[in-house]
């Protein structure tokens, strides 16, 4: 009997462990697909960051027109058409001081790279999780270090760093807003239709039923 309830304790402390690690790492969520001018890419939650990522990787450019690209970005999802799109910054989120090299979590690039979809410095991008275009790569970010400078995150390797040649220098894009993309429901939808139409009918009967033309 002691050896049967040891068992079954110990089966429970072991789901229970199971299930904290799978929600410990299961903050991206795929929310579905938007469209923009591109075509249509997945749009993935961060729900530690509370941002939503458009997985589509912008042909390599300037620092200047990749900013500019981001923010005239438009991607309807559902019947709601976003706008505010923009490059993920490479502060850290806790407000330190901005990280060089590798294992800087702390940007949202950083964090997604390392901490999100698991990868390990130096060896590049292995897991990619539900992105289907995010490349090995260089990649802007929004964040500026001087007039010449700006800081990218390399997913070659998993670094970080700034760069002097923002002005003519050609690295990738990725777009991210804050908050996440929201798309009606089907059955919202369908009840919205159902009431509608239940509504008309009940009006067109009432009129019939009191004489009134139609």
């Amino acid at each position: 009997m002691k050896v049967s309830k040891f068992l079954v304790l110990s089966i429970v402390l072991l789901v229970m462990v199971l299930v904290f690690a799978m929600q410990s790492h299961a903050a991206l969520e795929l929310l579905g697909q938007g469209t923009s001018t591109h075509g249509t890419y997945n749009l993935i939650y961060d729900t530690d960051r509370n941002v939503t990522w458009y997985d589509y990787t912008n042909t390599a450019n300037t620092w200047q027109n990749q900013v500019s690209w981001a923010d005239a970005l438009s991607v309807t999802f559902g019947i709601n058409t976003y706008t505010d799109w923009r490059l993920p910054t490479a502060l850290n989120q806790d407000g330190s001081e901005l990280c060089r090299h590798y294992d800087c979590t702390g940007s949202e690039m950083g964090h997604l790279y390392y901490t999100e979809l698991d990868n390990s410095a130096y060896l590049g991008l292995i897991n990619k999780g539900d992105f289907q275009n995010l490349t090995h790569a260089y990649y802007w970010t929004g964040t500026e270090d001087s007039p010449t400078f700006a800081w990218f995150f390399n997913t070659n390797d998993g670094g970080q760093d700034y760069d002097g040649g923002k002005s003519y220098d050609s690295f990738s894009a990725i777009a991210i807003r804050n908050g996440r993309a929201i798309a009606p429901e089907p059955i919202s939808s369908i009840l919205f239709l159902t009431g509608g139409a239940t509504l008309g009918a009940r009006n067109f009967f009432r009129r019939r039923k009191s004489g009134c033309p139609d």
